[in-house]
């Protein structure tokens, strides 16, 4: 790869974006390079980063997936009742992946299936969960989980929390996954020409449910991640978290148009948002400013890769 190429990747730009702003809220703040900030940071982007793992192949082969947040809540619950009544951890955790992918089978099948455009798909299972979620804790919080699951969410291990190791393995096993299994090429295809990849041999329904299958597991499995390390359940848990993986994805290079991408990228992404973020309340910037930063940032991502699609057309 030559100089030209490696810095225009998408890649090397948000990573400039991180080394700039880590140094930007270093220089304002006292608290940002200290040690418990920055274990606090990898401990929140943990779930973010799983997540983004699912997203980046749904938004590879054109869709989108608007519910992963009532999903996390509802995993969430799941998780923190079977806890609570001492069910042992291995099972909780089956139990919580479980139930994230048949919330991706149910997204997943409508989509590819019933040929429900995805955005109406999830945007109605957004909703749908979260009134569930609301019935199942009948307005109450769940606290106090046992301490055996929060090494999960709290452990460390060389100083580096387990839940960003684990996270770390399943970026760089899903970046292999997406580049050299037919699978993974299949959803490339996909997202760039569903009508070639068709002739070629791909299932596109069988390929669609798999993305969304599998991001339902990983939305599941985070959902354990936040109960570990957080040790409650509230009924808003998760709320507003979708826009966080999409703002990840799409800031980490994924074309919001299908058939580029990389999940390396929104690794990338995902400490860009939660950098942004933690460097924000340091400063003490209102939370709806996060949000305007942030929404701003995805709306520009955007811009730019409609304006290189339509470059790349002429």
């Amino acid at each position: 790869m030559n100089r030209r190429t490696l810095f225009r990747k998408r890649e090397f730009t948000v990573f400039g974006l991180i080394v700039v702003l880590a140094v930007v809220f270093s220089l304002t703040t006292e608290r940002f390079l200290s040690m418990s900030n920055l274990t606090n940071l990898l401990l929140q982007l943990a779930g973010t980063a799983i997540c983004a793992i699912g997203m980046t192949m749904i938004i590879i082969t054109g869709g989108i997936d608007v519910s992963v947040g009532s999903m996390l809540g509802m995993s969430s619950v799941v998780a923190g009742k079977l806890l609570m009544g001492n069910v042992p951890v291995l099972l909780v955790v089956l139990a919580a992946m479980g139930v994230g992918l048949l919330m991706g089978l149910t997204n997943g099948s409508l989509i590819a299936y019933g040929k429900v455009p995805p955005i109406i798909v999830t945007l109605g299972m957004l909703n749908i969960i979260r009134s569930l979620l609301f019935q199942l804790l009948g307005g109450r919080w769940i606290s106090g989980v046992p301490p055996a699951i929060r090494v999960i969410g709290l452990g460390k291990w060389l100083g580096i929390p387990i839940s960003m190791w684990i996270a770390v393995l399943l970026i760089l096993f899903f970046s292999y996954f997406l580049n050299s299994r037919p699978l993974g090429r299949a959803i490339y295809a996909l997202g760039n020409n569903p009508e070639a990849a068709r002739v070629s041999g791909v299932n596109l329904a069988r390929t669609t449910l798999f993305v969304y299958a599998l991001t339902g597991v990983l939305v599941g499995f985070a959902g354990l991640i936040y109960v570990a390390r957080t040790g409650i359940v509230q009924t808003n848990t998760g709320t507003g978290f979708e826009l966080e993986v999409i703002a990840a994805v799409v800031l980490g290079g994924t074309s919001i148009l299908g058939g580029k991408g990389t999940v390396i990228g929104s690794l990338l992404g995902a400490f860009l948002v939660g950098i942004i973020k933690n460097g924000m309340i340091l400063l003490n910037v209102p939370a709806l400013s996060e949000g305007l930063v942030i929404g701003a940032l995805i709306l520009i991502s955007v811009v730019i890769d409609v304006i290189r699609a339509r470059g790349e057309r002429l």
